[in-house]
């Protein structure tokens, strides 16, 4: 699988990377078993790249990497974990469905992006992950925090990077604002895009695609099925975590019609439409199982022909000057 360099950082991410969030119980329970397969799944079709977070499922995602990755040569692949939030200990017989996962609410999070608290955020991923050390460490939806996380979380990470602590470091969000200012004024490596540059919408294209490129940037995609919407555009779908609007599943309906108008799955072109733009390093994309591992590897490597996006285009469903990927010969 195709590799490349965040930034200047010498960390290397292949080209799909696996998000872990799923084996972190998002929405509904995946067995130990399960995650243990599906991380294993995707060691086994080339996949260096790990993402995780302590949010998802309040640290489980971390563990069950960890303990999957675990008697791997750790030269051999990557791993990035987030800040931003902290897991306090509580005591409940509830679960934490409200925050997204199937898992018992043992902790709470708090927002924390002061520099003490990027600090103690990593040191507890580093133990949950059994790891001395995380490659790449991203500030986790800073949206509402921005002034601590550019003035006391980003220098802290700056400084770890310094010595060596962590290889690479940037931020995560689902907005386009804000990254492209930390692509302004700040030294990261990398930022992870989610749900802003995709075969429905391409607001990265604004600001923070052109800014990573012209500054020798990376850029991780995420979100690239916009929460499933573009799986199976219906009524029932969800975009960006809640019911979809009808426009919004209007549009999504007329690409399906064009794609399987060439005989191309839409989620096959949704995935692979990201790496027509240059400064896009690493698509990441979540899987709960090893059928879903290798369902996602076989969409990568479907055939998508010129003509498909020259159809978007002629239609309006992609404006003229997105860049497209170059099409591929699928494995004989």
């Amino acid at each position: 699988m195709r590799t490349t360099t965040l930034g200047t950082s010498g960390v290397r991410v292949t080209e799909l990377a696996f998000g872990a969030a799923g084996i972190g119980n998002l929405y509904r329970p995946v067995t130990d078993e399960a995650a243990a397969a599906a991380v294993d799944a995707a060691w086994d079709v080339g996949i260096r790249t790990f993402d995780t977070a302590p949010h998802y499922g309040l640290g489980l995602s971390e563990r069950r990497l960890g303990t999957a990755l675990r008697g791997r040569p750790r030269e051999t692949y990557t791993v990035s974990t987030k800040v931003g939030r902290l897991l306090v200990p509580q005591e409940t017989d509830g679960d934490d469905l409200a925050g997204g996962f199937a898992v018992p609410a043992t902790h709470h999070r708090v927002w924390d992006f002061s520099a003490d608290g990027v600090l103690r955020s990593l040191e507890a991923s580093l133990e949950r992950l059994g790891l001395d050390r995380v490659d790449i460490a991203l500030l986790h939806d800073p949206d509402d925090h921005t002034d601590q996380a550019l003035g006391e979380a980003y220098p802290a990470l700056e400084r770890l990077r310094g010595e060596g602590v962590v290889g690479a470091i940037g931020v995560g969000m689902n907005q386009t604002a804000l990254l492209a200012r930390f692509l302004r004024e700040t030294d990261v490596d990398a930022v992870l895009l989610a749900g802003r540059y995709t075969l429905l919408e391409q607001q990265g294209l604004a600001e923070v695609l052109p800014e990573a490129a012209a500054r020798g940037r990376s850029v991780l995609v995420g979100g690239v099925f916009n929460s499933g919407l573009l799986t199976d555009p219906r009524p029932s779908a969800t975009y960006d975590y809640a019911p979809v609007p009808e426009p919004v599943l209007a549009r999504a309906l007329r690409l399906k019609a064009v794609t399987e108008r060439h005989s191309v799955p839409l989620r096959a072109a949704a995935l692979r439409f990201p790496f027509g733009h240059p400064a896009v390093a690493s698509v990441l994309t979540g899987a709960r199982s090893a059928d879903e591992v290798h369902d996602t590897v076989a969409l990568l490597r479907r055939s998508v022909p010129t003509a498909l996006w020259d159809d978007l285009r002629a239609e309006g469903l992609m404006p003229a000057e997105v860049p497209v990927p170059l099409p591929t010969r699928e494995p004989s």
